[in-house]
Order: C-alpha cells, then sequence, then structure tokens
C-alpha cells in the first residue's frame, strides 16, 4: 500500500522520481525502491514526503483516518510510534517476501544439484552404450557424437557446478 501511495502522492503533485528525491535530499534510485516496494522510508523520511505531498502520515501509510466531530490532537510522541509500528509491520513484509525468496533459490539449486547427480549416476551405470553404434549410418553417427559431447561435457562441467551450487545453498541458508 504505502509504494503505491508514494507514486500516486507523487504523481499528483506533478513530481517526478528525481525531484522527490532532490526534496527530500536522497537519490531517485531510493525513490524508486520505495515505489516498487523493496525498500521502505524511515520515520522522518515519511514525515518529510508528509510535508511534501501535503497529507499525513497515516495516509501517506494507506490508514484511513476517521473524521468525528470532536478532534483530538496527536502529540508529536503518538505521531512517531503510529508510524513507528505501520513501518515495522512493512518491514516485516519485506523480511517474510525475502525469506520466500530465499527459500525458493535454495531450493532450486538442491534440485538442480540432485538432477545433476543423477543424470552423472544414470551416465556412470549405462557407461557408453552409444558405442556400439554403427558409425556408417549418418543418422547414428550425428546423434552418437551429440550423445558423446554432452557426455564429455556434463563429466567435465558437473563438478564446477556443483561446487557452485553448494555455495549457492549455503549462502541463501538462513541465519539463526
Amino acid at each position: 500500500m504505502l509504494k503505491h501511495n508514494i507514486k500516486a502522492l507523487r504523481e499528483a503533485k506533478g513530481l517526478s522520481q528525481e525531484e522527490l528525491a532532490t526534496k527530500l535530499h536522497a537519490v531517485r534510485q531510493t525513490v524508486s525502491k520505495w515505489e516498487r516496494g523493496l525498500s521502505v522510508p524511515d520515520a522522518e523520511m515519511l514525515v518529510r514526503m508528509s510535508e511534501i505531498f501535503d497529507t499525513p502520515v497515516s495516509t501517506l501509510l494507506g490508514e484511513d483516518v476517521p473524521k468525528t466531530s470532536v478532534s483530538v490532537p496527536e502529540t508529536g510522541a503518538d505521531t512517531m510510534r503510529a508510524i513507528s509500528e505501520k513501518l515495522e509491520n512493512i518491514n516485516l513484509q519485506l523480511s517474510r517476501r525475502k525469506q520466500q525468496t530465499r527459500k525458493i533459490i535454495r531450493w532450486t539449486f538442491v534440485a538442480l544439484g540432485a538432477l545433476i547427480i543423477v543424470m552423472l549416476i544414470t551416465l556412470g551405470l549405462l557407461g557408453s552404450w552409444y558405442a556400439d553404434w554403427d558409425s556408417g549410418d549418418s543418422e547414428y553417427l550425428v546423434l552418437k557424437t551429440f550423445l558423446h559431447s554432452f557426455e564429455w561435457l556434463l563429466v567435465r562441467i558437473a563438478p564446477v557446478m556443483l561446487v557452485g551450487l553448494g555455495i549457492g545453498i549455503i549462502l541463501t541458508m538462513e541465519k539463526k
């Protein structure tokens, strides 16, 4: 919700990402990350954005501000606590998304490693079963050449790939 609000309010004010970044004393890439939901602004930055957009921080964060006949002024501490809680929820969502992505990548590495090991075991059990084929027939010769090339490449590249996948698995493990 925050990412959509930042973009909508920026566009409503007719500001480019660069112009907003300049007003916030940040870089354009930071604004872009906020709008794509890859990071969130800190509480101080949210307050400055709310001043630029001329909107309450709670609206910027996606909360509907109830209209009541009795207005109760919020203290600065209450406002900052509310902003802090909302940012904590957003950071928690980003953290969960990052953990999910990391888990998917790790299991992809595991699956690729298992596939390579199965292919190596299969090639080891079969041996060069195509070596007995009649090389006089051109169709068999092409297929035999392809299979031999595949086997040759796999046996030489597989160890490097397995080491790389192992490193990837270790790097994508959850840190406790």
